[in-house]
């Protein structure tokens, strides 16, 4: 290997970005190190809130402020006040049924009692049966089967008269 293959392959090695080189060749052995290695280097992670992805596109969102200007909107904004939201009690994955082939844990109409399994979340590979905590009706579910969930986001609405 002759100086120009040399010098030839530092500027390689330089514009590739590596930091450390090691080359054999029977009896001779190059090592180049270029200045890279020595800077520190800074990444920057963004995270993104779960919720953010779930978003609904803005004209939707304009859609849903027009129509709660309706009697009909508040009128049904009312008959939810008096409706109570179970919420998520922890981030994961919200299931409707305990397995795929078995059936939901509970449909809209049905009543449940206190202590009733209303769905399960998976977090971490472990699934967390989550309870009622009241007793009476349930009027709507709020999230789709196998949907990311977050904590304190609401699941159902139970009608408890």
């Amino acid at each position: 290997m002759d100086l120009k293959e040399i010098q030839n392959l530092i500027k390689f090695v330089a514009k590739s970005g590596a930091s450390e080189v090691k080359l054999e060749t029977g009896d001779i052995k190059i090592t180049i190190r270029t200045g890279h290695g020595e800077s520190t280097k800074q990444t920057i992670v963004q995270q993104i809130p779960m919720g953010a992805m779930q978003q609904t596109p803005a004209p939707q969102q304009v859609q849903n402020d027009a129509s709660q200007n309706s009697p009909e909107a508040t009128k049904e904004e009312k008959k939810e006040d008096n409706f109570i939201t179970i919420k998520s009690p922890i981030i994961g994955t919200f299931y409707r049924k305990p397995s795929p082939d078995k059936p939901l844990f509970v449909e809209v109409g049905d009543t449940i009692k206190e202590g009733d399994v209303l769905c399960t979340i998976e977090a971490m590979k472990l699934f967390n049966e989550i309870e009622s905590e009241v007793s009476g009706k349930i009027v709507k579910v709020l999230i789709d089967d196998a949907t990311p969930v977050e904590f304190d986001q609401p699941l159902f609405l139970v009608d408890p008269s």
